[in-house]
């Protein structure tokens, strides 16, 4: 059974959010984390440096792991409070990035599916493999190059896949990650537990005997194994594992929140504790100077962070003709790096020069007139997807309802571009360019490419989650 949703590994985070508030002088209990060497050396962000993408990029990794941070086995009596097996895989089942644009105090975190098929060293996979195919390989070489020591093997090889999970992220988001934090399943644990829980809210009760999951309709605070049941659940969820993304960024926005609040930062019990779980389970880049990173982040506060999913294609991708029952989330990686760019306002990367456009061609132009981050960019796949060409205009002026406008000649084409995106409503219009169909999505625009992942239901992700309230979730 693979464990999803080690949602703490942002514990780090929130916490070192947290030292803003109550000083540097706590600061000097973390000297203690486990530090690792994941980031290039020449791309390392240099204390007081904005970096060049115009962001601080910070991979938040969840490993699928039944060890401790130095390797050491779960004991079998914290195996059965966790409500998981003795075997677990090399794999990294929560992947977030937080995304900090130079010059402000906003935060934007966005989340990769754990099945998202991409490419990579060894061939194309989910993305959560490539921790597992690089820690592999590299124990092979050592142990191939006459490497006997069983520790140095398993501490080289955990590099390798942590490095090699980075270099996945990157290659796919286009983002430049500058600094790396990492969890297992112990972590997330203790974590939940030395903040006194965490509040969530369901739209509906559930029970899953899997997950342990067993939880009644409406607003909850969850902590420990419970916890760890909430962001794990899989079955009787709609959305494939969508929907369990969801979860993770909702618990993680109470977190963020229960960390920054007075009832945390006050006592210093919970201070305690919470400085202790980190230190006992979150390994960082060796690169990362906390006390630098601080004094860049004064002024973030509990509400200042906002989470998003990638845009994606069918959740239910069959990859493997061999293997028909194998899925995998598709991914269009230049969608992604549109999105993951215009969360700073940064130009998308250039794509590929294309082959000219043939005579009569149509473009549709997407623009977002909504609050939903990335909107424009999700339904423009949807149309390309579709046979179109299409892109992502921008942001339009605040508007409620959604509109299709086109010139005289592309009454056909604009119809039907209306029509696939949910029946929006379809304007004729002289001052649209030749050539071209403009789309201008409305706050209330519930059509396809709506959710954060693109492919999960309609509407799902109609209330944006973020640190400042409780949103109820499937």
């Amino acid at each position: 059974m693979h464990v999803l949703g080690r949602i703490a590994v942002a514990g780090l985070a929130v916490v070192v959010f947290g030292g803003t508030a109550y000083g540097y002088a706590n600061l000097h209990a973390l000297d203690q984390v486990s530090r690792d060497s994941v980031i290039d050396a020449d791309g390392e962000t240099k204390p007081g440096e904005q970096p060049a993408d115009g962001s601080l990029d910070i991979l938040l990794v969840g490993r699928d792991s039944r060890a401790d941070q130095q390797g050491n086995p779960l004991p079998a009596d914290v195996l059965r409070e966790l409500r998981v097996g003795a075997n677990g895989d090399d794999l990294t089942d929560t992947l977030i990035v937080l995304r900090i644009p130079n010059g402000t105090k906003e935060v934007k975190a966005f989340s990769i599916p754990r099945d998202s098929y991409v490419s990579m060293p060894g061939g194309k996979g989910k993305i959560n493999a490539a921790f597992g195919r690089a820690k592999a390989t590299e124990a092979r070489r050592l142990r191939e190059a006459g490497e006997t020591d069983k520790t140095k093997i398993n501490q080289s090889a955990v590099t390798a896949g942590r490095r090699a999970t980075r270099q996945a992220v990157e290659d796919l988001t286009g983002v430049k990650i500058d600094h790396f934090a990492e969890v297992n399943l112990l972590s997330f644990y203790e974590i939940s537990k030395a903040v006194g829980g965490v509040d969530v809210c369901l739209k509906r009760a559930t029970k899953d005997e899997n997950s342990g999951a067993d939880f009644q309709a409406g607003p909850q605070r969850v902590s420990g194994a419970d916890a760890l049941a909430f962001v794990r659940q899989r079955d009787g969820l709609p959305g494939t594992d969508l929907a369990r993304v969801r979860r993770q960024q909702v618990f993680l926005a109470g977190l963020a929140r229960q960390v920054l609040s007075a009832g945390t930062l006050a006592d210093p019990g919970k201070l305690s504790d919470l400085i202790d779980a980190v230190k006992r389970s979150v390994v960082l880049d060796d690169s990362w100077n906390l006390l630098d990173f601080v004094a860049q982040m004064r002024g973030v506060s509990g509400g200042g962070i906002r989470f998003a999913t990638i845009p994606v294609g069918n959740v239910d991708y069959r990859y493997d003709p061999a293997n028909p029952k194998a899925t995998a989330v598709q991914v269009d990686p230049a969608a992604v790096k549109a999105f993951a760019a215009s969360l700073v306002g940064s130009p998308a990367p250039a794509a590929p020069t294309a082959p000219a456009e043939p005579a009569g061609a149509v473009t549709v132009d997407v623009s977002n007139a909504s609050p939903k981050e990335g909107l424009a960019v999700r339904v423009a796949g949807v149309l390309r997807d579709k046979g179109f060409t299409a892109r992502a205009a921008g942001n339009a002026d605040r508007r409620r309802t959604s509109l299709v406008r086109f010139g005289p000649d592309l009454a056909g084409r604009g119809a039907e571009v209306a029509k696939l995106l949910g029946g929006l409503a379809a304007q004729q219009s002289a001052s649209v360019p030749a050539g071209h169909i403009e789309v201008v999505l409305g706050t209330v625009y519930s059509g396809p490419g709506v959710a954060g992942g693109g492919g999960a239901p309609a509407g799902a992700a109609d209330d944006p989650i973020t640190s400042n309230g409780v949103v109820c979730v499937d």
